[in-house]
């Protein structure tokens, strides 16, 4: 047995590989068309069919491991809407993130890229959101103000809000359907390199520093107590097994290990924190209408509705403007080059063969329509590959698509129980700024693990990284701060420049993309060499028709015998005709 070092929702991790006479059985797992994995240790691949009783369990493992990130977002969404801590539409949002999260999980693993990964809300979208929202016109008036207006005024003044975001997120989330099933993401991706993708990615955690901070000081005790558990949870105590009673047929019931706080480090950390400041709150120890009393917020609960089943257009027709379709494909962007590093990875972890191109366009253009929906929905976010998933793949060694297929079904059933989404909204903010603290903290340090591709002893690309970091916090800070600076004569020019020169994962990104395009260097000192092997593209992902793992689950002879179905690029026909 030998021990390879294998990324895992961004974090390297030392896995054993069982040898077999010598030699290992990566060597027949690339013989057979798939990558380096741990396959030989799965217990459910990817084309595997779990009992339903067990797909059922499984699911609901996948759906507890996205809830915790999923409904951290409208903590900071609807401060920013202008919505009130009380207001029941908080749990609609909610709800509506994780039954739209549903139907879109659900045909990107039957239809689209076909690999087992969760689809839902990101933190990426908030920066430009954020950036957006910071224009004046959008600016929320003095809470004064706001108390002062009856209830239909105070939902008027959110709901214009979120159509401008729904708008914004649905048109720009075009681009990425057009990426995906024209082709083209795989001739753009090969400008975008490591140091495109380090600010773009990183800039999404160190932009939202003020908010993890805003949150977390309403008690510095609770949060600090949050993260130094989640930290304990998840990194200390995640190979501690507890034993659980198990049924097995012929040997009645025993007890097997359970690496609880290994699956659940976030449900666990927020319900054991939320318990505390419960206790807190029936002892008084927090005085009446503190921020972390697990009360303040309960009318939010007893006027959320039991049933509710989200509908496109819910809060308005969206609308639709250039600064904010612009300003939005920044998160777009960033979500494209995300769920490209997680494809390959996903793959491996749950024994599918290495993603051919024709199922890497499917996936993003699938992630598009995700969006669209998204936007559509009035889910005020968009949607992408939830990195928190792909690690628990790598942990319970089960890769099953029918398990993600039960999950979907589970986020769809609960996205329509109003009283459920409301529920999360009595989290305590210093519990949610305890969670931020780490959340955020990951985002950074996922962009900064693809420097593993690069040569960091070259001061070409340290000049590179550190630009394209810093002077984008820089910049975008001042044009948040100053929103009337630029001034064109034209307001729609002057809302447009705003929004771009305030977003700090596109300036950052396309500055990294620029200065490592333009900045004399190797392709080894660039990273493009290692950076290919672990996502080939165009020509070098030639379909040879062995990767069936990506065929449809319907139709494949009928596509087959249509030779015209050779050519269009997210078919899995798609390039058959070279397999001479």
């Amino acid at each position: 047995m030998e021990l390879n070092n294998v990324t895992i929702d961004g974090v390297a991790q030392n896995v054993a590989v069982t040898t077999i006479g010598g030699k290992s059985n990566d060597t027949e797992n690339k013989a057979n068309g798939t990558k380096s994995t741990e396959n030989n240790k799965l217990l459910y691949g990817i084309n595997d069919n779990p009992p339903w009783y067990l797909s059922i369990f499984l699911a609901f493992q996948h759906y507890l491991t996205m809830i915790g990130a999923i409904v951290s977002i409208p903590f900071i969404l609807t401060p920013a809407l202008c919505m009130s801590d009380e207001d029941p539409n908080r749990g609609i949002i909610i709800s509506t993130m994780i039954f739209v999260t549903g139907i879109v999980t659900y045909f990107q693993a039957t239809w689209g890229v076909r690999l087992s990964i969760v689809q839902g809300g990101t933190i990426s979208f908030l920066v430009p959101t954020l950036a957006i929202l910071a224009l004046p016109q959008w600016k929320c008036p003095p809470e004064a103000e706001i108390e002062a207006m009856d209830d239909d005024s105070k939902q008027e003044l959110w709901q214009i809000r979120m159509r401008e975001l729904s708008g914004a997120i649905a048109v720009s989330a075009m681009v990425q359907v057009i990426l995906g099933y024209t082709g083209l993401v795989g001739k753009i991706l090969r400008f975008v390199t490591p140091l495109t993708i380090v600010p773009t990615v990183s800039l999404v955690g160190l932009t939202l520093f003020e908010h993890a901070a805003e949150t977390a000081s309403k008690h510095w005790g609770i949060a600090v107590g949050t993260t130094a558990m989640l930290t304990l949870f998840s990194q200390i105590m995640s190979n501690v097994a507890i034993p659980v009673p198990a049924y097995r047929k012929g040997h009645g019931i025993e007890f097997r290990p359970f690496l609880l706080f290994r699956l659940f480090p976030v449900l666990l950390t927020i319900m054991i924190m939320w318990g505390l400041c419960g206790i807190l709150t029936l002892t008084d120890v927090f005085e009446e209408g503190h921020p972390s009393r697990t009360d303040v917020r309960l009318k939010v609960l007893t006027n959320a509705k039991w049933f509710y089943v989200p509908y496109p257009g819910q809060f308005g027709v969206p609308s639709v403007t250039l600064s904010g379709v612009l300003g939005m494909l920044a998160g777009v962007l960033a979500c494209t080059v995300e769920s490209l590093s997680y494809y390959p990875t996903v793959s491996q972890m749950s024994g599918a063969q290495s993603p051919p191109l024709h199922a890497i366009n499917r996936g993003i253009g699938t992630e598009g329509l995700g969006t669209v929906l998204a936007g559509l929905w009035g889910a005020g976010n968009g949607t992408n590959t939830f990195g928190e998933n792909v690690g628990a793949i790598g942990v319970t060694k089960i890769g099953s698509r029918r398990v993600i297929q039960w999950a979907a079904f589970i986020m769809i059933l609960q996205g329509v129980i109003g009283k459920f989404g409301a529920v999360f909204i009595l989290i305590p903010d210093s519990v949610v700024g305890g969670i931020f603290c780490v959340m955020f903290g990951m985002i950074v340090a996922f962009g900064l693990s693809t420097l593993q591709y690069v040569d960091l002893r070259s001061a070409r690309n340290l000049y590179i990284l550190g630009l394209s970091i810093f002077f984008p916090m820089v910049l975008c800070k001042w044009i948040q701060e100053h929103p009337t600076a630029i001034q064109t004569g034209n307001e729609t020019v002057d809302s447009t420049l705003t929004v771009l020169l305030g977003t700090t994962i596109l300036v950052g990104g396309l500055l990294g993309c620029f200065l490592d395009n333009v900045i004399p260097g190797t392709a080894k000192e660039r990273g493009l060499v290692d950076w290919a092997n672990e996502m080939p593209l165009g020509d070098d992902n030639i379909n040879d028709g062995t990767a069936t793992d990506y065929d449809f689950p319907y139709g494949m002879e009928t596509l087959r015998r249509w030779k015209w179905t050779y050519y269009v690029p997210f078919l899995p026909t798609y390039k058959l005709q070279k397999q001479s």
